[in-house]
C-alpha cells in the first residue's frame, strides 16, 4: 500500500506556497513527504495530500542535510 504523504505533489500547488515565516519556495522532498524552505530550515510535513504549513509541526532541518534529491526544477 502506498501512503499518501510519500506520493508526488501537485506542481500547481507547490508553485502556489510559500514558507509561512520566510515567504520563499519550498522543495518538495518526496522521500520523506515534506515540504522544504531552506531558508527558514524547516521541512513542513504532508498529511493526507495536505500541507500542514504550521512552523509548530515543522521538522527542523540539519546542517548535514542536502536539498531534496526529488526536488522539481525551479525557473
Amino acid at each position: 500500500m502506498v501512503e499518501a504523504n510519500k506520493r508526488d505533489i501537485d506542481v500547481k500547488l507547490l508553485e502556489l506556497l510559500a514558507c509561512p515565516l520566510t515567504k520563499g519556495p519550498l522543495k518538495w522532498d518526496a522521500e520523506r513527504g515534506e515540504l522544504v524552505s531552506r531558508l527558514a530550515r524547516l521541512a513542513y510535513p504532508v498529511r493526507d495530500g495536505i500541507p500542514v504549513m504550521l512552523p509548530s509541526e515543522a521538522r527542523q532541518i540539519l546542517d548535514t542535510e542536502t536539498t531534496p534529491k526529488n526536488a522539481p526544477p525551479t525557473d
